[in-house]
């Protein structure tokens, strides 16, 4: 067999799926010991230094690519992919609280208007289609890189004369308390992998079906009324959400914790006494 034939089938013999994980182990270490924008070898110096074929290889690196952690520039190579934002979950007295941001989180308003809410923002806000909501969507960006596209929907009725400058400003609860008198208690909160949209994908800078986070989140106040309904798409690669789990019992019992949930955008509950919330993660620019 020719050694072409040999790479063609490689990726089918038994051994292929280890081999692809030594490589896999091999350019995480590198990865692990260098940082963002960094340079790493070419697939063919890799190829030869780990003796496997150039489709074992290329397989490896495709899928770190599109785990985010390698990112491939034509003509110029291959490197460390910039560090993803991590957001952590963690429950302490009854409380969640997760450690700040490293990157400087701003936001770009993208649309504010006053509308009706309609039948599907209406059910879960709990109001007539006819009544009035506040819907902004704004551009969530992480040292001026986009990373985050949100739609808010918020009750008119609680927010009078809320001005697009609060919501660039990017900390909306601690504006709801302060300007409003809206103190915002809970949040329920789904998350689930989706791709952008070709509109999506030029607002984020990612190429169209890139892997994205959609997350939905109800807010409601002290009272229990729903204040906001939310729906935001995260870019895949550029952001985590990690959830601690204490599996073994505690040395003082305490009561369990309802209806938290991963994935709280930061910024949002960040100085609030009940529920506290926001990411942890360095943020670098691409190369």
């Amino acid at each position: 067999m020719s050694a072409e034939g040999h790479e063609a089938n490689e990726g089918s013999t038994p051994g292929s799926v280890l081999k692809r994980e030594r490589v896999r182990d091999h350019i995480l270490e590198l990865i692990e010991s260098q940082h963002p924008g960094d340079p790493i070898p070419s697939e063919r110096t890799l190829s030869a230094r780990l003796k496997v074929s150039r489709p074992t290889l290329r397989a490896a690196v495709d899928e770190l690519v599109a785990a985010g952690l390698l990112v491939r520039e034509h003509g110029r190579g291959m490197f460390v992919a910039p560090e993803k934002i991590t957001q952590e979950l963690v429950s302490r007295e009854q409380t969640m609280s997760l450690p700040q941001a490293g990157g400087a989180w701003s936001s770009r308003l993208l649309e504010f208007t006053t509308i009706q809410a309609g039948a599907r923002v209406g059910r879960r806000l709990r109001l007539s289609p006819a009544a009035k909501i506040v819907y902004v969507a704004r551009l969530r960006l992480v040292d001026g890189a986009p990373m985050a596209i949100e739609h808010l929907h918020i009750r008119a009725d609680l927010v009078p004369g809320l001005s697009a400058q609060e919501l660039e400003d990017g900390d909306l609860y601690e504006h709801l308390r302060g300007h409003h008198d809206v103190h915002v208690r809970e949040a329920m909160q789904t998350i689930e992998p989706t791709v952008v949209t070709r509109a999506e994908a030029e607002v984020l800078d990612v190429p169209e079906l890139s892997p994205a986070m959609l997350i939905e989140r109800l807010t409601s106040d002290a009272a229990g009324r729903p204040v906001e309904y939310v729906h935001s798409l995260y870019r895949g690669d550029r952001y985590r959400i990690v959830s601690r789990l204490t599996l073994g019992p505690a040395t003082t019992p305490t009561e369990p914790v309802a209806d938290h949930h991963p994935g709280i955008p930061p910024g949002d509950f960040g100085r609030l006494g009940t529920v506290a919330s926001s990411t942890r993660g360095d943020v670098q620019q691409a190369p």
